[in-house]
């Protein structure tokens, strides 16, 4: 059964097809900024999940104090929209970055993130570029094996380095514990800042992340602000990790059914190059909300192979449906744009101004 939105969306824009509800992305943007608040801890999200800069500044408006962005490339964008404080939450490297940065820390307030010597060796390069200091925070490794320096020893040691560097000014931790390893987290900055302040040093900036942990949000002892990313639109991944509802979901991708050559199987016209092969660790590619017994299997480029064996209802041919993806973030960086809606009116195509911001 196709929706009256749906029939609208697929005759106005065609399918596959990325739309979100501006009420549900406001009322997800009220939710976590109101439990920040409520936590005293700053919200500055994750500006992965939706690379835009209106949905960035709807989240300054709404008490964010900045934004995180994974790659200098995304932060070049949102600054050109003046937002004005951003952490890059990656190891930055290279002559050609260190010129990016140093033009980007003469726009906006810039913290950047390092786990090694390597990394804090180039940073002064960016520093003199901009002609003023600029902050580091160290990260750590709190569990997910990840980036981050795995010892308290370390993160000292870094400090400490990083403060003896010209131009560059130590801000920080950056952790991103797994949602049970908190008190482990816990003991590992304890030791750090006790550390780093034994060599007169402090950490202004202990920045926690990750929407999976909005359980935890506040936990950290000294933790001063998370970053939530997916919160924006969310999907079956934070679903499934009890920190949203399928109402709270406010993307969904409009997917035309093409072929139902078997009474148990059908074609959708949305591939991996439209819900990506990123599962989440979760069975098939999506919830559709129309049949949610059916499962999304497995894909081809164009292709979404419906197994329809455990559905009670079926879809027919040309059927629009509604999918909710398994991850949301890695979903809208394949599109160019995508669709506000409010209720069952469409307000318009909205860009996905910093896709493909890889570098």
């Amino acid at each position: 059964m196709t929706t009256p939105l749906a029939a609208k969306i697929a005759k106005e824009y065609g399918t596959p097809c990325a739309v979100i509800d501006m009420d549900r992305v406001e009322r997800n943007i009220a939710r976590i900024q109101k439990a920040c608040d409520e936590a005293g801890v700053a919200n500055r999200p994750h500006i992965k999940t939706h690379k835009n800069p209106m949905l960035a500044q709807l989240q300054i408006k709404a008490g964010a104090k900045g934004i995180t962005c994974q790659k200098l490339g995304e932060a070049e964008i949102m600054a050109d929209s003046g937002i004005d404080n951003i952490l890059i939450s990656y190891n930055l490297l290279g002559d050609e970055k260190m010129a990016r940065l140093g033009a980007l820390q003469g726009k906006a307030n810039v913290t950047v993130a390092a786990d090694n010597s390597i990394v804090v060796g180039d940073l002064p390069k960016a520093a003199a570029a901009s002609g003023r200091p600029l902050s580091v925070v160290v990260e750590c490794d709190t569990g997910r094996k990840r980036a981050g320096v795995e010892t308290p020893a370390e993160a000292i040691a870094l400090a400490r380095e990083i403060a003896a560097s010209k131009g560059l000014s130590f801000a920080g931790f950056m952790l991103y514990p797994t949602e049970t390893g908190w008190a482990d987290a816990q003991k590992f900055y304890d030791e750090a800042l006790a550390g780093v302040r034994a060599h007169g040093l402090d950490a202004t900036i202990v920045s926690t992340g990750g929407t999976p942990n909005l359980k935890n949000l506040g936990k950290l002892k000294g933790g001063t602000e998370h970053r939530f990313g997916t919160y924006i639109y969310n999907d079956r991944m934070q679903v499934a990790a009890g920190v949203a509802t399928w109402d709270d979901c406010a993307l969904h991708i409009y997917s035309t059914v093409v072929s139902r050559a078997g009474p148990e199987r059908g074609i959708l016209d949305a591939g991996s190059k439209t819900l990506t092969s990123d599962t989440g660790g979760l069975e098939g590619h999506g919830l559709i909300l129309e049949h949610p017994e059916a499962r999304i299997a497995r894909f081809a480029e164009e292709h979404g192979f419906l197994d329809l064996s455990r559905s009670n209802t079926r879809p027919n041919v040309g059927d629009v449906v509604r999918i909710v993806p398994n991850h949301v973030c890695v979903v809208v960086n394949m599109m160019d744009e995508v669709v506000m809606v409010r209720g069952d009116e469409i307000i318009g195509a909205l860009p996905v101004t910093a896709r493909g911001k890889l570098r």
